[in-house]
C-alpha cells in the first residue's frame, strides 16, 4: 500500500512539473506565429494577423481610396490605428500583398511588382503581441526588430521613447501620413512639443512654456515611458523615475486591469492619454497642453490667426490675405494684393499704395526683427508704413514690435484677452474670409471733379509728347556719336583690350580655316552664331562665336565678354581661349562643350538625368556663380543665368557661359545701376524697379534654374493640365506647404531629405527682397549639407502671378 501511494505521489508530482514547464514555455512562445510564406491581402481573407487576445491586429487598413499597412486597436465601432509602416508612401491598391517571404524579407508587393521593405531585418518568424508590439524573430526566437522601436504618433502601455526620439502627428484622423506637429524627448527628462519643420528652441515650443527641473539630477540620457497602468514617467539610464507627467490618479476608476492605455500626438497638435476598455469606447484621461487649439503654435498656418468659434478653435486669414485652400483652413493664407515699389518714405512712396489696418486683442508669439518703445500707437503704425521690410507691427504696453512676412503664431480672443493692437500693411483690400468680430480701419476714399480730371489728362499728354520727342532726338544723336567713335577705333585697331586681358589673339583667316569656313553651326544667339572647329595641327576642338548683329551692340557684347572672363579660370566656367579683332570682324574662341546645354538636357524630351546627377549639376552651377561673385579680382554679375547658358562638357560637368550681358563691379562696389538685362522668367524683380542691382540678381535667377533642374520642366509651362502647375515656383511652394513634394518628381526614386533641402534653398533664392536671398556662399554650404536651411517664407512674386 505504501509503495502504491509513493508511486501515485511521484506520478502526480511529475505531471505537476510537466504542467508547470508547459505553462512556462507557453509564455515565451509568440502569441501568433507568422512563418515565411505567410500572405495578407487588402480586400480578401486574410487581411490581417491578430494578437492572441484579439485586441490588436496587424495588416491592411483602409486609407483614402487605397490601403496602408499598420497596427490598430480593435474596437467595436472604430478601429484605432496606433502604428503605420512607411507612413508617407502613397496608399497601395487592392491588388497588393503583404508577405514574409521565403527569403525572410518582410515586404509589401505593389500591383506593379515593386517591393517596399517594411523592416530591415532577415526574420525567421513574426508575431503580433497583446501589447500592440509587432516583432520579428531570428531562428533562436530572439527579437531582431519591433514596431515599438519605430513609433509614429502613438505610445502604448509598456513602450518607451528614448532621448532624441520623436512622435510625429498624423495629417488627420483618417490620413496617417506625417502631420504638422512633433513631440521631442530631451536628455533632461522633459519632452517638448513643436510645429513640424522648426528648430528645437523655446521660441518655437508650445509646451512646456518653461523648462525647470529644480534639484533633479539626470544621470545619463533620459527616456519617456508609459507603463501599463497609464502613468507617463521620465526615467534615467538607471531606470530611476525622474518625474511623473500625468496619468490616472490613485483611486481613480479609469479602467480594469484589462484596460489598454495609449498616448497619442493628435492631428491638432495636442498630446492626449486615452484609456480603452474592451467592448466600450475610448475615454480621454489627460491631455497636454491643457487647453485645446489656439495654445498650439502653428495650429493655423502662415498669415492666419487662431480664435475660438463656439468654443472650438478656428482659423481666419489676416486682413489682406486669402486662404490657400478654403476647405483646409489650417494650411494658411496667401497675400491677395500686389507688391508696389517701396522707398521707405512716408507720404511719398508707401502711402499711395499701402494703408495700415488695425486688429485688436492680438497675441503674437513670433520673433520680431525690431522692437522699440513708442509713446503712441500712431507712431508704431507710421513707422511700419515707412519701413519697406515691415508688413505688420504689434503695439504692446508701449513697445512697438515690427515683423516681415510670413506671420506665424498669431491668435486672438474677442473678450478681453489683452490690450495688444496689431497693425497690418495692406493694399487693394478684399474682405473675403474676414471674421465679422474684427475691427478694421478702412482705406481712405478720394474723389476728384471732372474738370480737374480733364486738366490733368491734357497736361499729362502734352508733357508726355514733349518728353518722347526729346528722348527720340537724344537717342539719335547718341547713336551717331557712338558709331563714329567705333569706326575710329576700328580704323586704328585700338580696342583697349590688350592691357586688360592675357588671351591669344587669332587672325580671321586662322579661325576660318579652323572651322572649315564656318561650316558646322552649333547654335545661334541674339548676337550671332557659334561654330565648331579645331585648332590648326591640333586635335583640340573649339567653339567659335562670330558676332554678326548691329555694329555697336555686337561690339559692346564682344568687349563685355572678353573683359568679364578674360582673366578667370574655374572648372565650372566655360574657358575663353582667345579672340579675333580684325577691322569689323569680332570673334571669340571657347573650349568646346561636347554635350550641349543644360536646357537641352532637362527640357529635351529625351531621358532626363537621374536624381544624383541633377543634384551634382545644381552644385556645379552654384560653385561657378560663387566664383564670379566672390573669388574674382573684380566681382562679376552675370545677368543672364538660365539653362541655355549652362553647357555640359564631355564628363557632364556643368559650366557657365555667355557673358555678353555681364556687369563688372569695382573692388569696393556692391551694387550698380544698369539697364534691364537677362531673359524673361529668370529676371529678378529689382530689374523692374529702377533700383541698384547687386549679385543677388544672379541668386534669384539661380533659384529659378534650381527649381527647373529639380523638376526637369520650365518655370512657366502653359501646356500642363492643372492651372495651379503653370508657374513652377508657385506650385513648388504650395507642394512644400502641403508636404507633397513627391508631386514635383513623380515616379522617381529620390532622397526625400535632399529634395526638401534643395526646394527650401530655391524658395529662399527667389524671394522678392534681395536682402532675404542668401549669398551664393551660403547656397553652396546649404546644398552641401554643411549648414541647415530654415523654413522659407512665401515667395510673393510667384504667388501673386
Amino acid at each position: 500500500m505504501n509503495t502504491l501511494s509513493a508511486s501515485a505521489i511521484g506520478i502526480f508530482l511529475l505531471l505537476l512539473f510537466l504542467c508547470y514547464v508547459g505553462r512556462t514555455t507557453e509564455t515565451q512562445v509568440p502569441a501568433t506565429n507568422i512563418t515565411p510564406g505567410s500572405l495578407l491581402h487588402p480586400a480578401t481573407y486574410p487581411t490581417h494577423w491578430s494578437s492572441s487576445s484579439g485586441q490588436f491586429a496587424f495588416g491592411f487598413y483602409k486609407q483614402g481610396s487605397g490601403y496602408a499597412v499598420g497596427i490598430w486597436l480593435v474596437d467595436a465601432k472604430n478601429n484605432t490605428v496606433v502604428w503605420t509602416a512607411n507612413r508617407d508612401d502613397p496608399p497601395v491598391t487592392s491588388n497588393a500583398t503583404l508577405q514574409l517571404t521565403a527569403q525572410s524579407k518582410f515586404v509589401v508587393q505593389t500591383e506593379q511588382g515593386k517591393q517596399k521593405l517594411i523592416a530591415k531585418a532577415i526574420a525567421s518568424s513574426a508575431s503580433m503581441l497583446d501589447s500592440g508590439n509587432f516583432v520579428l524573430y531570428n531562428q533562436t526566437k530572439g527579437v531582431i526588430w519591433q514596431s515599438f522601436d519605430y513609433p509614429t504618433d502613438t505610445m502604448l502601455g509598456g513602450q518607451s521613447l528614448p532621448s532624441g526620439g520623436q512622435l510625429l502627428s498624423s495629417s488627420s484622423d483618417t490620413n496617417h501620413s506625417s502631420g504638422r506637429f512633433r513631440l521631442k524627448m530631451q536628455d533632461d527628462g522633459e519632452f517638448s512639443l513643436y510645429p513640424e519643420f522648426t528648430t528645437d528652441t523655446r521660441r518655437d515650443a508650445y509646451w512646456p512654456s518653461d523648462i525647470y527641473l529644480g534639484d533633479k539630477i539626470v544621470k545619463g540620457k533620459a527616456y519617456l515611458y508609459l507603463n501599463k497602468t497609464g502613468l507617463l514617467v521620465s526615467k534615467n539610464g538607471s531606470n530611476s523615475v525622474i518625474s511623473s507627467h500625468y496619468g490616472p490618479y490613485s483611486g481613480d476608476s479609469v479602467g480594469s486591469n484589462q484596460t489598454i492605455y495609449r498616448a497619442t500626438l493628435d492631428p491638432d497638435g495636442v498630446f492626449r492619454l486615452y484609456a480603452h476598455d474592451k467592448g466600450s469606447e475610448s475615454k480621454k484621461v489627460s491631455q497636454w497642453p491643457w487647453d485645446d487649439g489656439c495654445e498650439v503654435k502653428g495650429y493655423c498656418g502662415f498669415n492666419s490667426y487662431c480664435t475660438f468659434n463656439d468654443d472650438k478653435p478656428d482659423c481666419y486669414c489676416l486682413e489682406g490675405f486669402d486662404f490657400i485652400e478654403p476647405d483646409q483652413r489650417t494650411l494658411g493664407c496667401k497675400r491677395n494684393f500686389s507688391i508696389a515699389e517701396c522707398r521707405g518714405e512716408k507720404g511719398s512712396a508707401a502711402a499711395p499704395y499701402y494703408n495700415m489696418v488695425t486688429m485688436l486683442d492680438i497675441q503674437w508669439e513670433d520673433h520680431a526683427y525690431f522692437g522699440a518703445y513708442m509713446e503712441h500707437q500712431e507712431e508704431c503704425s507710421d513707422s511700419c508704413l515707412a519701413d519697406c521690410n515691415c508688413w505688420g507691427a504689434l503695439y504692446e504696453n508701449g513697445n512697438c514690435l515690427k515683423q516681415g512676412m510670413p506671420f506665424r503664431y498669431v491668435s486672438r480672443r474677442v473678450e478681453g484677452f489683452s490690450a495688444n493692437t496689431m497693425f497690418l500693411k495692406v493694399g487693394n483690400i478684399t474682405h473675403k474670409n474676414r471674421n465679422p468680430n474684427d475691427v478694421f480701419m478702412p482705406l481712405p476714399i478720394r474723389s476728384t471733379s471732372n474738370k480737374a480730371v480733364v486738366t490733368i489728362i491734357v497736361i499729362t499728354s502734352v508733357f508726355t509728347l514733349l518728353l518722347c520727342s526729346m528722348i527720340a532726338i537724344s537717342c539719335h544723336l547718341i547713336y551717331k556719336i557712338r558709331v563714329l567713335r567705333l569706326q575710329r577705333q576700328m580704323e586704328t585697331g585700338n580696342l583697349g583690350l590688350n592691357e586688360e586681358v592675357a588671351l591669344r589673339r587669332f587672325s580671321y583667316s586662322e579661325l576660318k580655316r579652323a572651322t572649315n569656313g564656318f561650316k558646322q553651326e552649333l547654335g545661334k544667339g541674339s548676337f550671332g552664331a557659334v561654330y565648331k572647329g579645331s585648332l590648326y595641327k591640333s586635335r583640340r576642338s573649339i567653339a567659335v562665336k562670330r558676332l554678326e548683329k548691329l555694329v555697336e551692340e555686337g561690339e559692346r557684347e564682344f568687349q563685355a565678354e572678353v573683359r568679364a572672363i578674360g582673366k578667370t579660370h574655374h572648372r565650372n566656367l566655360v574657358r575663353l581661349l582667345g579672340f579675333c579683332a580684325e577691322g569689323p570682324k569680332r570673334l571669340l574662341v571657347y573650349e568646346y562643350m561636347s554635350n550641349g546645354s543644360l536646357g537641352k538636357l532637362i527640357f529635351g524630351g529625351e531621358k532626363r538625368p537621374d536624381w544624383d546627377e541633377r543634384v551634382r549639376i545644381a552644385l556645379d552651377i552654384a560653385r561657378g556663380i560663387l566664383y564670379l561673385h566672390e573669388e574674382c579680382e573684380a566681382p562679376i554679375i552675370h545677368c543672364d543665368i538660365k539653362p541655355q547658358n549652362i553647357l555640359m562638357d564631355e564628363f557632364w560637368t556643368a559650366k557657365i557661359s555667355d557673358f555678353g550681358l555681364a556687369k563688372l563691379l569695382m573692388p569696393d562696389q556692391t551694387r550698380t545701376f544698369t539697364g534691364i538685362r537677362g531673359t524673361r522668367g529668370y529676371v529678378a524683380p529689382e530689374w523692374h524697379k529702377n533700383t541698384p542691382i547687386s549679385v543677388k540678381a544672379d541668386v534669384y535667377s539661380y533659384g529659378v534654374v534650381l527649381l527647373e533642374v529639380i523638376c526637369c520642366r520650365r518655370n512657366i509651362e502653359i501646356s500642363v493640365s492643372v492651372p495651379e502647375e503653370i508657374l513652377l515656383s508657385s506650385w513648388t511652394y504650395n507642394c512644400f506647404v502641403a508636404k507633397e513634394l513627391h508631386k514635383l518628381v513623380p515616379r522617381e526614386i529620390v532622397d526625400k531629405n535632399v529634395l526638401e533641402n534643395m526646394v527650401k534653398v530655391a524658395l529662399w533664392c527667389i524671394q522678392d527682397e534681395p536682402a532675404l536671398r542668401p549669398t551664393m556662399k551660403s547656397v553652396v554650404l546649404m546644398l552641401e549639407g554643411v549648414t541647415d536651411v530654415a523654413i522659407p517664407p512665401c515667395p510673393t512674386t510667384s504667388i501673386s502671378m
